[in-house]
């Protein structure tokens, strides 16, 4: 079997680790990876072995990669996956895919008119809690996601929406099977120029109804999605992936008893299962299973959920440009 030569477009906090974990995958060779800072650069690669280089083009001439990971900041994916793609490079791009839905369109066209696999970096699909609930649950009636945690300078070009709760809405998007036909948000900006605590309602055409919390300046940590099905309720813990599921059953004598199951299932490293999906489907020419069609929905309804914020501060943004 040939091994897939792969690289790493910037290996920043996040980065590092797509280069760490190619590096531990059967049938994958990392062959470089690029970042504009060149100490940043020289560390990771000294570090993995292998190239380093600061120049896109002059890496895509040398290493000659088949894929390659996509983890620059946002403001700059829509330029780089273009690129790639139009080397014939298949190409994983962070979430979100780009600033705006027309940069999204723009990469699926390029994708398909060459072929190539264009995945979409959500990596909570792949963890072992969601792919187990993704197979189970068939009919849920209200959702409730929290995302917190503490307050970091790592992310700074996009607010809470595009950062964290996007994950929340592709994961909700996979697992309501309906058009969407309304949506309300409200943020705040607490600690950056962009909103740093967020909140969004969905409702589903099909009755289904979604609340999404998320802040980044919170003082507890969670990571907890809530699932109300018409016999049973679910908890996804994202961090643990543990899943528990309540159920009342009903005695002879008419008293309600609680039951609590803890189905025991596989757990592995989301972003490893997500890569290895990645070096798969380069190599089968396989569709991902977060393709640019999911990436591009999740960001609709993202930027949806941004106008919605910035309609209520009297404000608009370039990011929800369209």
């Amino acid at each position: 079997m040939d091994l897939q030569r792969v690289g790493v477009i910037g290996v920043g906090h996040l980065g590092q680790h797509h280069a760490r974990l190619y590096t531990e995958l059967l049938g994958t060779q990392l062959v470089g990876v690029v970042d504009e800072n060149e100490a940043r650069a020289a560390a990771i690669g000294d570090n993995l072995g292998v190239p380093y280089y600061t120049n896109f083009e002059e890496f895509i001439k040398k290493a000659r990669p088949d894929a390659v990971s996509v983890v620059v900041p946002t403001s700059l994916h829509y330029e780089i996956a273009k690129k790639a793609l139009e080397n014939g490079i298949h190409v994983l791009i962070e979430k979100p895919v780009t600033t705006t839905v027309r940069e999204a369109e723009d990469l699926l066209n390029v994708a398909a008119k060459r072929d190539l696999v264009l995945q979409v970096g959500h990596v909570e699909r792949f963890n072992s809690a969601v792919q187990y609930t993704s197979k189970i649950v068939h009919e849920p009636l209200f959702l409730q996601s929290r995302r917190l945690g503490p307050f970091s300078s790592r992310i700074s070009d996009v607010g809470v929406v595009l950062d964290l709760m996007i994950h929340d809405i592709d994961i909700i998007l996979s697992l309501v099977h309906s058009e969407i036909d309304s949506i309300s948000a409200t943020g705040r900006c607490i600690r950056t120029n962009h909103e740093d605590v967020a909140s969004a309602q969905i409702s589903f055409k099909n009755g289904a109804m979604a609340h999404i919390l998320v802040s980044r300046v919170s003082e507890r940590r969670l990571r907890q999605l809530e699932i109300m099905e018409p016999e049973r309720y679910l908890t996804i813990n994202y961090e643990t992936q543990d899943v528990s599921i309540n159920r009342c059953v009903r005695h002879e004598n008419g008293t309600l008893v609680e039951v609590i199951e803890h189905p025991v299932f596989p757990k592995s490293e989301p972003l490893k299962l997500e890569l290895q999906h990645f070096v798969t489907c380069v190599r089968e020419g396989k569709q991902p299973l977060v393709g640019i069609m999911d990436g591009k929905r999740a960001l609709e309804v993202a930027i949806s959920v941004l106008k919605q914020i910035h309609l209520s501060e009297g404000k608009e943004e370039s990011i929800i440009s369209q």
